[in-house]
């Protein structure tokens, strides 16, 4: 008998955290001074790939309108401001894989969903400012922790 329900697959977990495969370090005095430097472009494709989201949506998330994008591609080099925000998207997107058990589909997805813990925002719209990249951060552990309140 054929089933007319599809059973649930889970995507192939990421095997390694995103900081590794994006080939950053997640703290310290390295990821300091890429910042401060201003990451390279070309990570926005590499991010983009990895977290199988498009780069125009992760440029509308870290505030960078489509002409800005053009002038950063053509200098090769976010600002500061910008690549803060891109390490932030790194790390809510990091913290939104643990708890989703490696699952990317599932984190693109709750990532893309209004949540109602967020005023019924889209963790990918609250990138803008690190006030609300931690709001993220925080309500992902409190989830993790089971405590909704």
């Amino acid at each position: 008998m054929i089933s007319l329900i599809k059973e649930y697959q889970p995507e192939e977990p990421v095997s390694e955290d995103i900081w590794t495969a994006l080939g950053l370090p997640s703290r310290g005095t390295s990821l300091f001074d890429l910042v401060r430097t201003g990451l390279p472009f070309e990570f926005l494709d590499r991010i983009a790939s990895l977290l199988q989201i498009k780069r125009e949506v992760i440029a509308k998330a870290i505030c960078v309108s489509p002409q800005r994008l053009a002038r950063r591609a053509k200098a090769g080099r976010f600002s500061t401001v910008e690549s803060d925000r891109l390490v932030s998207l790194i790390a809510v997107f990091q913290e939104t894989l643990t708890l989703f058990e490696g699952d990317v589909i599932a984190a693109k997805e709750w990532m893309n969903s209004p949540v109602r813990g967020l005023g019924s925002k889209r963790p990918l719209e609250m990138l803008g400012t690190r006030v609300e990249a931690n709001t993220v951060l925080d309500l992902i552990h409190r989830l993790e922790r089971g405590v909704l309140t």
